[in-house]
């Protein structure tokens, strides 16, 4: 994963969940980068799972497994992991990513108290 720090856009749990509520207007792929070990404790519907500790299994299929130019959430558990999956993204040309900040976590504590926290 490169480290160069670069500006990543962010979106915030509550909008997500508004969004994930009332179904996208647009299409939207939605990236879960934690561990399955992870989602086995905790994990929002609709979200494609791709572990950093993989990225060696799917990396080289990204651009056929997913639109370039469709907007792309990303997800981990307090949005560190996540942050460097949308850096990786922009410098494969991905043009609209974002970054779920404060992960899943945040999304546990401020939107649905029955997703579980780790």
């Amino acid at each position: 994963m490169p480290s160069n720090p670069q500006t990543i856009a962010q979106i915030s749990v509550e909008e997500l969940a508004e969004r994930l509520k009332n179904g996208p207007s647009e299409p939207l792929q939605l990236i879960d980068v934690r561990e399955p070990t992870e989602l086995a404790i905790a994990q929002l519907q609709g979200f494609q799972n791709l572990p950093l500790s993989q990225f060696v299994q799917w990396s080289n299929t990204i651009q056929t497994e997913l639109d370039p130019q469709t907007e792309t959430l990303v997800l981990c558990h307090h949005g560190v992991r996540s942050a460097q999956m949308c850096q990786w993204l922009t410098q494969q040309g991905f043009t609209n990513v974002k970054n779920i900040a404060g992960g899943i976590d945040a999304y546990s504590l401020r939107v649905d108290a029955d997703i579980e926290r780790y």
